[in-house]
C-alpha cells in the first residue's frame, strides 16, 4: 500500500492528486543508458513514485563518469552500473520495483513498458530502442548531451507523428561521444531530469510535448522548439506493415 505521505507534495498538485500517484505506481518505465542521462532520470522517477523501473546498461563505472553520473559513489568504480544503479535507487525509494537487465534483455522489455527512456550515447543504439518503441507502440523519451548543448525529444506513434528515425536518418554517421567533444556536468544532468518530467507528463496526460525537438544552449540559457514532421516514406514507422 502507498504511504502518500512521501509524495504528499506532488499529491498536493490539480495535475497530479491520489489518482495520479496511484496512476504512477502502476506505472512501468524502462530506462535504456545509466549513465549521465540515465542517472538523472532514474533518481527522479524512483522519487517520484514509479511502480516499476527497468533498467539497461552493460557498462562499468569509470572514475571519469563521477563528474555527472551523480547517482555513483567513488566506491562504486569498477561495479556495473545496473548494479550499482539498483542499490542506490533501492535506497532512495524502498517501495520502487527495480529490475536490472542486461544489453540482450531490454529489447524484450520495451513491449512491458509504459513509458521507454532512451539515455544512450551512440546512433546504433537510439535506433535500435526506436525501431523496439515502433513497433511495440511504446511513447519514447529520447535525450542527448554533449559540450554545453542539449536536446530533448518526445516520440509517440499513438498519437500520430514522427520517430526518431524520422529526425535522424540511418547515415551511418558517428554520433560525438564526450570523451572527445567533452561535457559539464549539469548539462547532462538538466536533459536527464527533463526526461524524467516528460516521462510523468505521459503517464499523468498532462500536456503533448509529442513530436517536438527541444534544443538547449546551456550557454546562453535558451531553449528552442523545433516541430518535427513525419516522414512518410521512413523505413521504421512510415509503412503500414510496421
Amino acid at each position: 500500500m502507498t504511504d502518500y505521505s512521501r509524495y504528499a507534495r506532488q499529491v498536493v498538485l490539480p495535475e497530479v492528486g491520489v489518482n495520479g500517484q496511484s496512476l504512477l505506481r502502476d506505472s512501468s518505465v524502462l530506462i535504456v543508458g545509466l549513465g549521465g542521462l540515465g542517472s538523472a532520470a532514474a533518481q527522479y522517477l524512483a522519487g517520484a513514485g514509479i511502480g516499476r523501473l527497468l533498467l539497461a546498461d552493460r557498462d562499468r563505472i569509470e572514475r571519469s563518469n563521477l563528474q555527472r553520473q551523480t547517482l555513483y559513489r567513488e566506491a562504486d568504480t569498477g561495479r556495473y552500473k545496473v548494479e550499482a544503479a539498483l542499490a542506490q535507487l533501492a535506497a532512495l525509494n524502498p517501495e520502487a520495483d527495480l529490475v536490472g537487465l542486461d544489453a540482450s534483455q531490454w529489447p524484450q522489455a520495451v513491449a512491458d513498458a509504459d513509458v521507454v527512456l532512451d539515455c544512450t550515447d551512440n546512433f546504433p543504439t537510439r535506433h535500435a530502442i526506436n525501431a523496439a518503441c515502433v513497433r511495440a507502440r511504446r511513447p519514447l523519451v529520447s535525450g542527448a548531451a554533449i559540450r554545453l548543448e542539449g536536446q530533448l525529444a518526445v516520440f509517440d506513434l499513438r498519437r500520430g507523428g514522427p520517430c526518431y528515425r524520422c529526425l535522424y536518418p540511418e547515415t551511418g554517421e558517428v554520433a560525438e561521444r564526450c570523451e572527445q567533444a567533452g561535457i559539464l556536468g549539469p548539462v547532462v544532468g538538466v536533459v536527464g531530469t527533463m526526461q524524467a518530467l516528460a516521462a510523468l507528463k505521459l503517464l499523468l496526460g498532462i500536456g503533448d510535448d509529442a513530436g517536438r525537438l527541444q534544443v538547449w544552449d546551456a550557454k546562453q540559457m535558451s531553449w528552442r522548439s523545433h516541430e518535427i514532421g513525419a516522414d512518410p516514406e521512413c523505413p521504421t514507422c512510415g509503412h503500414p506493415h510496421v
